[in-house]
C-alpha cells in the first residue's frame, strides 16, 4: 500500500512539474514574440501612437468605409502591443517624425501628411493625383517605371516602414491607388510582420510595392509582392540639367 501511495504521489509531482515547465515555456515564448512585435512596430507597452486618416473623395471630414476597415485591423495590432492609439485627421497631425509610432493611410490626394512623407522620405516615388486622363489616375512612378491601375483587376499599393527625425519610432505608410489597396496593405502587414521583421530587421526600413489582384472578386485578400523598391523610392531622381 505504501508503495502504491508513493507511486501516486510521485506521478502527481511529475505531472505538476511537467505542467509548470510547459506553462513557463509557453509564457516565455509568448513574451519573446510580444517584445519582438513591439520592437518592430515601435510600440512598447503603455506608449502612444498616431493613426493618421485620410478623407473620402468629395468630402472634407468623412473617411472611406474601406479605410475604416484598415483602421480596425491596425487598431487590433496596436492593442496587442499594449499601446494607446490616437486617431487624427490628416490635416491635424502636426507632429515631427520619430516622437511616436505612426500609421498613415491614403494617397497624397486625400492625405496631406502622406504627401509630406512622400516628398521628404520617398523622393523617388511619385503618385499621380490628377483625375484625368482616367487611365493615369493614381499612377505610380518609381525609378522611371510606371504602374497603372486596372480598376478591380490589378491595383497597386506601397507599404513602407521608415524612420527619421529625432526619435526612433517608425512611421508606416499605406499609400494605395484605391481604398481597398490600403486595407490590403494593412492586412498584409498584420499577417506577415514576423516575416518582414526577419527579412528587414526589427529596426530596418523597407518600401514594398504590392499588387492587389482581382479586388472585385477577392477584396483585399489576394496580394502579390511586386518588388522591394526601398533603394529606388528613397533615392531622389537626378536633376535634369538646364539646356
Amino acid at each position: 500500500m505504501n508503495e502504491d501511495l508513493r507511486n501516486v504521489v510521485l506521478g502527481v509531482l511529475a505531472t505538476g512539474i511537467s505542467g509548470s515547465l510547459g506553462w513557463l515555456t509557453r509564457t516565455y515564448a509568448w513574451r519573446r514574440r510580444l517584445r519582438r512585435k513591439q520592437s518592430f512596430f515601435g510600440l512598447p507597452s503603455g506608449s502612444d501612437c498616431l493613426l493618421v486618416v485620410n478623407r473620402q473623395a468629395g468630402s472634407e471630414r468623412a473617411v472611406h468605409a474601406t479605410d475604416v476597415s484598415a483602421l480596425l485591423e491596425l487598431s487590433a495590432l496596436i492593442k496587442d502591443c499594449g499601446a494607446r492609439l490616437r486617431i487624427v485627421q490628416h490635416d491635424s497631425a502636426r507632429r515631427g517624425l520619430g516622437e511616436t509610432a505612426e500609421f498613415c493611410i491614403g494617397g497624397p490626394y486625400s492625405n496631406q501628411r502622406m504627401a509630406a512623407h512622400l516628398s521628404n522620405l520617398l523622393p523617388g516615388f511619385t503618385m499621380n493625383v490628377e483625375s484625368e486622363p482616367r487611365e493615369d489616375r493614381g499612377m505610380f512612378t518609381i525609378g522611371g517605371r510606371t504602374y497603372r491601375a486596372q480598376w478591380g483587376v490589378a491595383e497597386y499599393v506601397v507599404l513602407a516602414r521608415l524612420t527619421g527625425g529625432e526619435g526612433e519610432r517608425p512611421v508606416f505608410l499605406f499609400c494605395g491607388q484605391s481604398a481597398v489597396t490600403n486595407q490590403a496593405a494593412a492586412r498584409h502587414l498584420s499577417r506577415n510582420h514576423e516575416a518582414l521583421a526577419r527579412t528587414h530587421g526589427r529596426n530596418g526600413s523597407f518600401v514594398l510595392l504590392l499588387k492587389v489582384v482581382n479586388s472585385d472578386a477577392y477584396g483585399p485578400d489576394v496580394v502579390e509582392l511586386v518588388a522591394d523598391i526601398t533603394r529606388e523610392a528613397r533615392t531622389a531622381p537626378a536633376a535634369v540639367e538646364a539646356t
